[in-house]
């Protein structure tokens, strides 16, 4: 198996580059952007792109929609070209300020990185392929290697950090569905070798977690800050991933907690 992995050198690529190793006899290339115009997709048997501009704060649309949506379009399409199988990560950013989390619920995209991820997943959904398409739709992605997203890193890596944890108030009232790094990548390899089927599913754990719990089981030292104005309204109250697809398609799962993970990287 002879696997492309875009975006390896950031933090879901650095560790899914580890999974697949540590778990797997398959050859894994990767590609990120400038390293080469373009990819060489041809002899591989899966693509996974991770590659995208990920901070939801990004305003230079044009920017994001180059790099998010136009590449992703020429990417598939090589796909296509050399029968090649594509995974994608999307983003539960796509639901917006709903309370429903269905694949089949209404979106709300409400940043231009939520606009590029929905846009692409939409793309997929309506053209038609020669081989397997597969997107997911991470929701609060944790772990190790965050180091280089700074701001944008978990709220779990960013509060270890941090000698008195800072707050938004009401953190208590703003939950999110937590799913550790580990977990996303055993799904990305669960589905290459047990799904044939092209589809969107949503990748969380099934549970919401309020920032004040992850700040609790990590220091009690806390201080609280108003949220800054431009991101009230885009900010997620509430996500928690409903699972019924994904796990009517690999089976139920077992996800490493938030306390777990905290727990055992401060072992």
């Amino acid at each position: 198996m002879k696997v492309l992995i875009t975006g390896h050198r950031g933090f879901i690529g650095q560790n899914l580059v580890q999974y697949i190793t540590n778990n797997t006899d398959w050859e894994v290339t990767g590609w990120e952007w400038g390293d080469s115009k373009y990819p060489t997709v041809d002899g591989h048997d899966w693509v996974i792109h991770l590659g995208a501009i990920s901070a939801t704060t990004e305003t230079d649309v044009d920017k994001v929609m180059r790099q998010n949506y136009d590449f992703s379009r020429w990417l598939l399409a090589s796909c296509n070209r050399n029968y090649v199988n594509l995974q994608y990560s999307s983003s539960a950013s796509v639901y917006g300020l709903n309370t429903e989390f269905k694949e089949t619920s209404p979106v709300d995209p409400r940043t231009p990185y939520a606009w590029s991820k929905y846009m692409f997943e939409r793309w997929c959904t309506q053209e038609s392929h020669v081989r397997i398409v597969q997107g997911f739709r991470y929701f609060n992605v944790y772990g190790n290697h965050e180091e280089h997203k700074a701001g944008q890193a978990s709220p779990v890596s960013q509060f270890r950090k941090q000698p008195i944890i800072k707050l938004f108030e009401h953190s208590d009232k703003y939950l999110r569905d937590f799913i550790a790094v580990e977990d996303i990548c055993r799904i990305h390899v669960d589905f290459i070798n047990t799904v044939k089927e092209s589809g969107v599913w949503n990748v969380g754990t099934g549970t919401a977690t309020s920032f004040q719990q992850v700040a609790d089981a990590i220091n009690s030292k806390q201080e609280y800050i108003p949220m800054p104005e431009q991101l009230k309204p885009s900010y997620q109250r509430y996500t928690c991933a409903d699972l019924t697809k994904l796990e009517s398609t690999i089976g139920p799962q077992k996800f490493v907690t938030v306390n777990e993970w905290i727990t055992r990287e401060t072992d």
